[in-house]
């Protein structure tokens, strides 16, 4: 699996891609796979791929307006560099991450963990020029309702939940099945967590670990997890109890 990112920062996702447990994913590994990474993330510069001196990868907007936004040639250039290294042979769609995506959910993650990956466009300024997303760009996606400054987040969110899904990443290779919103769980959210002290800082024993946790009986314990992760999908996501 491999995703190129284009951004104008890839110093942003050198302690991202090297730190945690997901560096796992990141990381080649002799002799298994070829030496290549579960997840091959590649970064390009758009700046690189920029004429003139200066390299300017950015311009005013038509129409007049606050900001800048992304000329379309140097994505261009820095796209078809990417897809020639690629070739037919492990062809990839265009991400491009904008408000106007569709938001990310475990559903897709999921898709995407089982693909061979993407070329991922972070935009930066106002915003990138519409007749290179007209012509290349296949999904939009996003991480929600508000605003981030570029893609790189995005991109970043998008790598952390693909990798953690690929085999022997996880130090247990059932945890994410108990996460929240999958499907091992119908789709709920993951019911609280308690370790060691049982009583912390003299709580009332109202807020101390639930005696059913303490009991070593599993069948008790799995009847309380159910019931508490239904009740926390019912206060605060119900939503999610809505089936399609």
């Amino acid at each position: 699996m491999r995703f190129d990112v284009i951004t104008l920062f890839p110093e942003l996702f050198a302690p991202f891609l090297t730190v945690g447990i997901n560096r796992r994913a990141f990381e080649a590994k002799d002799g298994a796979n070829n030496g290549i990474p579960l997840v091959d993330v590649r970064l390009w510069n758009p700046r690189d791929f920029a004429q003139g001196t200066y390299r300017r990868i950015d311009d005013r907007p038509f129409g007049g307006g606050p900001g800048m936004v992304m000329m379309a040639e140097p994505l261009r250039l820095c796209l078809e560099a990417i897809q020639s290294e690629r070739q037919q042979t492990n062809p990839a769609p265009v991400v491009l991450f904008s408000p106007i995506g569709q938001k990310l959910d475990h559903p897709s993650v999921e898709i995407w963990s089982k693909s061979l990956g993407a070329v991922l466009v972070c935009g930066r300024y106002e915003g990138i020029d519409q007749r290179f997303i007209d012509a290349y760009v296949d999904i939009q996606i996003s991480l929600g309702d508000f605003i981030l400054s570029g893609g790189e987040i995005a991109a970043m969110a998008l790598l952390d939940a693909v990798a953690r899904l690929q085999p022997g990443v996880l130090g247990d290779a059932d945890s994410h099945h108990l996460d929240s919103f999958n499907p091992a769980l119908d789709g709920l959210l993951d019911c609280p967590h308690y370790t060691r002290p049982e009583v912390w800082q003299d709580q009332d024993v109202s807020k101390a670990v639930p005696d059913v946790l303490l009991s070593g009986h599993h069948i008790n314990i799995e009847r309380w997890r159910q019931e508490q992760r239904l009740k926390l999908t019912k206060t605060l996501r119900p939503d999610l109890l809505i089936k399609p």
